[in-house]
């Protein structure tokens, strides 16, 4: 068979539960090892013998049930038709008969077991309809029981088996249908393109066919051990229906990934070189291609959820033994420990009679172990077994107290509530008083499992040499010097590579938009960027946001690399402009002919000339300024002494740099083309935006008075002018007073226009800035709307026969405050009720207030704020449809759902509360509003601040006791009950869990959590950081210490 399979999964191989050539009617001879099933509510069941498809299908002495003989008549309907059709008509018919069951396979039962595996989609219909209900439909329910008798040994009974069992009998017939009929349809198809290739050896014949009718062989191998491996069970999907064992990866399954949807389609290659047809091949590809989706989308998802548990972000396990971990294990007593041959031996958890207390994993092939020595110790008839390793640690702490107080030292104060919480779990010491509580030194923080030494693990190392690094052009960064450098070598290497032939007048029309480009990004991108850094340390910021940084280095790794980085780009700018100008300069120059004829050596002198000033005032300048001027450290930097030294060619010109662009005036001379001057011209006019808006203000703010007025160049002008004035008064004679006057009052009009306008200026801005900012927020609550506006509003038409008064939401008061205000993060939880036909499909959502205009209707997204009012009866957004199971006592139904994670909102405000009705937006009650803040401390302090981190990391990480920092789990936030809704297995890892590792330390199980710190820390601290940042960090004090050092670096010389 072709069809494709189900990954491994397979209880431990000693159960053998199926007898293949086992006759239905023969007697066993053998005694069968009892196979015990699990449903999804607990119940315990003993699993009866099954039979492969092709034994029951077509063996003679097996009792064929309905779909059997459904199936054999639909597989010699192809039959029939192969043989009765033409050529050309078999190959369109069995094109499409296959693509319908190739579909039927990998969309129809994907889709279904989908919803079996999410919500047990398949099992709520079945009892929906009544299939199975003696009293509802007993026709149907014996017509059921007869198909799945026949088919069945005589260790079945349809009566004592349960519902999900019977379920999955019934969806297995059917999904023979399914597989058979895709296996016959393909193969006819095949069948009806086979051709005998022309221009063919008889060698290559030979050799395609020999290939072909091995990878089939292969193929029919591969599927065979396949159902060896994982019997009926894997082969039908059994464990979306119920539970008997655990993934095995053994056998074919260790010859290659997914060997049933990979190496096991190799038969469909083999029939394609054997028919020798393309269209065979690309068929074969498509199908093939369509059951690698049914593995991405169903397959891989079921088993991620059913067997898979989810990986801890950032979680810091030590990479060598702890000391402590190596004394302790020495003392402890080896009886206590169960071995593996001991767990091996023992008894099914199942046959134990244990249903509701079990995990959803545990199958008969789970163990629990309680060893004579722990029995002897156990009290009250419970093992302390499971504890037994937590036992060596404590065992090493003495003198107890005989009233059951704990003693602790000052380094033990904060976690008295937590290890209070674990005495109660573990087994006593040998010095314990008889109620079983610790006494503890000042030193037992330490043994318990709070080093203070700092171990080494693989998250810290990994975060110490990689930073966001490039792969491919992912993690890009274009304010990182490389990776600009790589985009611009990559679109360089793209354009001359798909760069047509142009004519040469479009080429120099393309190189003057290149040096154009590469003048606005110098002299106007990067001068935004560097205005930027100025007035909020932009660059600064923006390394502080996304990189991470040794805790030690007290925020100058991120002034550092900014400033690094800074240099290189601006580096590499500066080149690209000359050079892309001197592109320009070449594409339209020409050589003269005649020198002496017209201005031709004059302007290329001339020309020369101003390169020449330009090159002098260039090297002049960097004399002065040397590189930390020439780079502008002063917007970084801040160690250097602010005081300005007027020498070389600064004792003359307040700006040199105008005159750097001489030699643009100068090329435009030497080119004699217009685009060239034109190109000059902007690029003075950029270099003079750029002093008068980028440098002038910061050096202004920098030195303040300090910063002279007037060059020496300029003085000297001035008074030479002054000079002149006073000649031309002397010389005027008795027209001097009178010119003298004109000039004061036009010297004083055009004074008054300039402080009038000054005025007038500063008056627009001091009212204007009040309505500027709140503009501003406008304009992002309006973008903020703007995404909460992509929704199609789809209003109910029956909305009339639903009384909207019997409609209730209400707002539940917050634990912490006892009012309807929530801290952020905190769960809200709220109240409904609604009449008894209310709609299956109702949900509640939150809305800030004020977004929606309407009380009748809502008009804005929820931004995934919302919950469906019975959440078991849909499958993530797309609601079952399921029946509701009527009621003639109640008139209403009242419940009550609660926000918390992901559909909670992580911005401070005020919203409200919207019940709508059958899955659409028409309201039907509301409430609010409530509001969402958010502690600030008082004071910028490591207390402080490692505080309010302890208050608000622990509720972004949604108070799960594995993720959260040991040192919060005795904080209000997280009560000490929290340890009881670890999983079962959380106690006896609990010291693993303490032992090397810091109590600061935390834990992410995706990375919006790590997204949520980011918000919160925005919100509280106005500091921003990337995922990656917090990540890294996974500490409270580590991230405190960050937060102060951000605080002290960007708060530094904004307001002067």
């Amino acid at each position: 068979m072709s069809s494709s399979q189900s990954f491994l999964r397979q209880r431990k191989p000693q159960a053998n539960d199926e007898t293949e050539n086992e006759l239905q009617n023969t007697p066993e001879t053998t005694k069968q090892e009892v196979v015990w099933g699990k449903t999804p509510d607990g119940e315990v069941f003993r699993v009866p013998t099954t039979h492969d498809v092709i034994t029951t299908l077509f063996n003679p002495r097996y009792k064929k049930s309905h779909l059997d003989l459904l199936n054999l008549t639909l597989l010699g309907f192809q039959l029939v038709l192969f043989f009765i059709l033409s050529r050309r008509a078999s190959q369109i018919f069995f094109l499409f008969y296959f693509a319908f069951w190739r579909g039927a396979y990998d969309a129809g039962l994907g889709w279904v077991l989908t919803k079996q595996s999410r919500k047990k989609w398949v099992v709520r219909e079945v009892q929906r309809l009544g299939w199975l209900d003696e009293k509802r439909h007993p026709a149907v329910r014996n017509w059921i029981r007869k198909q799945l008798a026949d088919k069945m040994g005589k260790d079945y009974s349809f009566d004592e088996l349960p519902l999900e069992y019977n379920t999955w009998l019934l969806f297995r017939q059917a999904v023979d249908v399914i597989l058979v009929n895709d296996f016959l349809s393909y193969c006819m198809f095949a069948f009806s393109c086979f051709r005998v290739p022309e221009g063919l050896s008889i060698v290559v014949h030979i050799m395609r066919w020999l290939g072909g009718f091995l990878l089939i062989a292969f193929n029919l191998w591969v599927k065979t051990e396949a159902h060896n491996v994982v019997k009926d069970y894997g082969w039908y999907w059994g464990d979306v229906f119920f539970q008997r064992g655990n993934l095995v990866f053994d056998g074919v399954f260790e010859l290659a990934p997914h060997p049933m949807y990979s190496v096991g389609y190799a038969g469909y290659y083999g029939l394609s070189l054997i028919a020798g047809s393309y269209a065979v091949l690309f068929v074969s590809l498509a199908a093939h291609a369509a059951q690698f989706a049914f593995l991405v989308f169903f397959e891989n998802p079921h088993i991620k959820r059913m067997y898979g548990k989810p990986k801890a972000i950032a979680k810091r396990t030590p990479l060598s033994p702890s000391t402590m971990r190596s004394s302790t294990a020495s003392s402890s007593s080896p009886s206590a420990i169960a071995t593996p041959a001991e767990l091996e031996l023992a008894t099914p958890a199942a046959t134990e009679g244990d249903t509701a207390t079990e995990t959803d994993l545990e199958t008969e092939v789970e163990e629990e172990i309680i060893p004579a020595t722990a029995k002897a110790n156990s009290t009250n008839g419970k093992s302390a077994t499971p504890f037994t390793k937590m036992s060596r640690h404590v065992s090493q702490l003495s003198n107890a107290s005989s009233n059951g107080d704990t003693e602790m030292g000052p380094n033990t104060r904060n976690t008295a509530p937590y290890y209070k919480k674990i005495s109660k779990h573990v087994s006593k010491s040998s010095n314990a008083s008889s109620n079983g509580d610790i006494e503890m030194d000042p030193n037992a923080r330490r043994t318990i499992g709070f080093p203070r030494k700092s171990t080494t693990s693989q998250h810290d190392l990994l975060n110490k040499y990689f930073r966001r690094d490039v792969v491919v052009l992912r993690n890009l960064d274009l304010l990182r010097s490389t990776d600009a450098m790589l985009v611009l070598i990559i679109a360089y290497a793209l354009l001359i590579s798909f760069l047509p032939t142009l004519s040469p007048r479009t080429m120099l029309v393309l190189h003057f938009l290149h040096a154009l480009t590469w003048c606005m990004i110098h002299y106007v991108g990067l001068g935004l960027i560097l205005q930027a850094q100025s007035k909020t340390k932009f660059l600064v910021r923006h390394f502080i946001k996304n990189y991470h940084y040794p805790q030690n280095d007290g925020g100058g790794g991120a002034i550092i690399e900014a400033f690094t980085n800074w240099k290189a780009i601006y580096n590499l700018s500066m080149c690209m402009t000359y050079v892309s100008c001197v592109g320009v300069v070449w594409k339209s120059y020409s050589l003269p002919h005649d020198w002496t004829v017209g201005n031709e050596l004059l302007r290329h002198t001339l020309g020369a000339l101003l390169v020449g000033l330009h090159v002098w005032a260039s090297m002049e300048s960097f004399e002065v300024l040397g590189v930390f001027g020439w780079f502008f450290g002063d917007f970084f930097m801040e160690e250097f002494p602010a005081h300005l030294e007027y020498t070389g060619i600064y004792r003359y010109l307040n700006n040199p740099e105008a005159m750097g662009g001489a030699a643009w005036f100068g090329l435009a001379l030497i080119s004699g083309s217009k685009l060239v001057l034109s190109l000059a011209v902007i690029r003075h006019l950029a270099n003079w935006w750029f002093l008068s808006s980028v440098e002038n203000p910061h050096m202004r703010k920098l030195y303040g008075d300090s910063l002279r007025k007037d060059a020496g160049f300029v003085k000297v002008i001035k008074n030479v002018a002054s000079k002149n004035v006073r000649i031309l008064e002397s010389r005027a004679g008795k027209h001097a007073p009178e010119l003298k006057r004109v000039a004061i009052e036009v010297k004083g009009t055009f004074e008054k226009v300039f402080e009038e306008t000054a005025d007038a200026v500063e008056d627009f801005l001091a009212k204007s800035g009040p309505r500027i900012s709140e503009v501003v927020q406008e304009t992002k609550v309006l973008l903020r709307q703007s995404r909460e506006r992509l929704v199609i509003t789809r209003v109910s038409n029956d909305i009339s026969a639903y009384d909207s008064s019997k409609y209730h939401v209400s707002i539940s008061p917050s634990p912490l405050t006892g009012e309807r205000t929530f801290h952020l993060g905190e769960p809200i939880t709220i109240k409904w009720q609604a009449p008894l036909k209310h709609s299956r499909k109702d949900w509640i959502g939150l809305y800030r207030v004020g977004a929606n205009k309407l009380s009748t209707v809502t008009k804005t997204s929820s931004m995934g704020m919302w919950l469906p009012v019975h959440d078991e009866e849909w499958d993530g957004d797309v609601p079952l449809n399921l029946k509701r199971v009527p009621s003639k006592h109640l008139d209403s139904e009242n419940g009550i759902v609660t926000f918390k994670g992901n559909t909670l909102p992580w911005l401070v405000g005020h919203y409200e509360v919207r019940y709508h009705h059958d899955g659409k937006y028409n309201v039907m009650s509301m409430d609010g509003p409530l509001e969402i803040f958010v502690d600030k401390p008082s004071e910028m302090t490591f207390s402080s601040v490692r505080e309010s981190l302890m208050h608000i990391v622990p509720l972004c990480l949604d108070s799960d006791p594995s993720l959260i920092p040991l040192s919060c789990k005795a904080s209000p936030t997280l009560s000490p009950t929290k340890l009881d809704e670890l999983p079962p297995d959380g106690l006896a890892d609990l010291e693993i869990e303490l032992e090397g590792r810091d109590p600061d330390d935390f834990s992410f199980w995706s990375e919006h959590q790590a997204k949520r710190i980011c918000s919160s820390i925005k919100q509280v601290f106005n500091v921003d950081y990337a995922p990656e940042v917090v990540v890294a960090d996974a500490n409270l004090t580590a991230l405190a210490k960050r937060i102060l050092v951000s605080k002290e670096i960007l708060s530094t010389r904004l307001d002067t």
